[in-house]
């Protein structure tokens, strides 16, 4: 296998061509040792995490329209602190768990950490089945309106993955991973 911290490619030059509260899009003239020049877009983004919170043989999903791909959709609660000098994950999720679904959990695994989708954006997100939930209050963020949570049966949340029902990558991703690790 190929050493994958070495840099195959050279950044000759890169300017932020869009920034917001949320991303930044830049553009990168590189080169390759060959001699070819070329660009590459990237979205830089901050890390976030997505949160499997397990009730017995249910789960706890939450429903929101995105507007990308103009359409509402179910997905694992999941969110990220931008502008935040530091990263403490296990804080995030906690944090994401109580604001979207009104959940708070006793028990926290970790299960594991993934990029998004490395061929244009930086960013990476980090999993973790929460168990032992008591209920609390639910604290949505302005850009949440119209969320909804629902609870599931985990053998329902499978079956709307492998029919395609569920499409949002990272709660597709998460489900496997998890399973494939024996949290689920």
């Amino acid at each position: 296998m190929k050493d994958t911290n070495t840099d195959e490619i050279q950044t000759l030059d890169s300017k932020v061509v869009y920034q917001n509260r949320w991303m930044t899009v830049r553009e990168d003239t590189i080169g390759r040792d060959d001699g070819y020049r070329g660009i590459y877009g990237v979205v830089d983004k901050p890390d976030f995490v997505v949160v499997i919170a397990i009730d017995g043989d249910d789960v706890y999903l939450v429903e929101q329209y995105r507007y990308p791909v103009k359409g509402r959709h179910l997905e694992f609660p999941q969110g990220a602190k931008e502008g935040a000098e530091t990263f403490d994950a296990l804080s995030v999720a906690k944090a994401e768990l109580r604001e979207e679904c009104g959940l708070l959990a006793a028990d926290w695994q970790y299960v594991g950490e993934q990029f998004l989708a490395y061929g244009m954006c930086s960013q990476r997100y980090h999993i973790f089945v929460a168990k032992t939930l008591t209920k609390t209050a639910q604290e949505l963020e302005e850009e949440e309106q119209g969320l909804t949570v629902h609870k599931l049966p985990l053998a329902e949340v499978k079956a709307r993955i492998v029919n395609g029902e569920m499409m949002d990558s990272t709660t597709c991703n998460a489900f496997g991973l998890a399973t494939l690790k024996g949290y689920l």
